[in-house]
C-alpha cells in the first residue's frame, strides 16, 4: 500500500465521525485543507488511545508508541503513514510527544469543570502550538477553546463516565450526562485560534447545543455554524 493509500485510510476514519466537514472545509484556505485533514486525523488516533475501549492497557502502549514516533519526527525520521503530510512541518513536535502522558492520564473521571479543563491543559497548549505553526492564529486564547473541544471528544468514548463527580452528585446518574453537555455548551468559544480550529470549534459547539456531542449536525446547521466561525 503507498503512503497515499495509507493517508487515505486514516483521513476516511475521521471523515467518518465529522461528515460534516465537507460542508464546512469551504471556509478554509484550500491550500491547508489536506494539512487540516491530516492534523485532525492524528489528534483523533492520539485521543482514540487515551480514551478508547474498556481497558487503557492498549491505549497506554500505543501512546507510547506515539511518543517516539513524534519524536522522532522532531529529528526528520517518520513510520506512520499521516507523517508523509506532517512531519515536513517545522513545528513543535515534541512539545506533543511530551503532554501525552497528560492526556493519557485525562481518562479518569474529574471532580469538577474546573478539574475536568486542568486535565485537557498541557495537550491543548501543544495543540494550539503545533495549530499555529501549521495554520496561523491567535495562539493565546487557542488552549480553552482547543480543551472545551476535547472535552466533546471525550463523551463519546465512555459517556457514562465522562461528567465530573460534582455533576454527577448534583443531576443524579440519569442527568448528569445532559448537565454536563449543557455546561459544556455554555463554555464552547470560537474566538481564538486558527480559523481551522475556529471552524471545527463551530461544529463541536453545534453538537453540543443539539445536546448530542457524538451525533453530526445537518448540513445546513454545520455550513451555519462554520461560517459564523470562520468569520471570528
Amino acid at each position: 500500500m503507498s503512503d497515499r493509500d495509507a493517508v487515505g485510510e486514516f483521513l476516511d476514519k475521521w471523515r467518518a465521525r465529522w461528515p460534516e466537514w465537507g460542508v464546512a472545509e469551504v471556509f478554509v484556505p484550500r491550500g491547508q485543507r489536506e494539512p487540516v485533514l491530516a492534523w485532525m486525523t492524528l489528534v483523533q488516533e492520539l485521543t482514540d488511545a487515551a480514551w478508547g475501549g474498556s481497558d487503557p492497557r492498549p491505549g497506554e502502549a500505543k501512546l507510547g508508541w506515539w511518543i517516539e514516533e513524534l519524536q522522532g519526527w522532531a529529528r526528520g525520521i517518520r513510520r506512520h503513514p499521516l507523517g508523509a503530510v506532517l512531519q515536513k512541518f517545522p513545528v513543535p513536535w515534541t512539545q506533543v510527544a511530551a503532554a501525552l502522558p497528560s492526556l493519557r492520564d485525562s481518562r479518569e473521571r474529574p471532580v469538577d469543570a474546573g478539574d475536568a479543563l486542568a486535565q485537557m491543559r498541557s495537550f491543548s497548549e501543544a495543540v494550539a502550538a503545533i495549530e499555529t505553526g501549521l495554520f496561523g492564529g491567535d495562539e493565546a486564547g487557542a488552549p480553552a477553546v482547543i480543551a472545551v473541544n476535547l472535552l466533546q471528544l471525550r463523551i463519546a468514548h465512555h459517556p457514562a463516565e465522562a461528567a465530573p463527580l460534582q455533576v454527577l452528585a448534583q443531576a443524579g446518574e440519569g442527568g448528569a450526562l445532559a448537565e454536563w453537555v449543557r455546561q459544556l455548551a455554555r463554555q464552547a468559544t470560537v474566538d481564538a485560534g486558527s480559523r481551522p480550529r475556529r471552524v471545527f470549534a463551530g461544529l463541536s459547539r453545534a453538537r453540543l447545543l443539539r445536546g448530542t456531542p457524538a451525533d453530526p449536525v445537518p448540513a445546513i446547521a454545520a455550513l451555519w455554524a462554520a461560517w459564523r466561525a470562520a468569520r471570528g
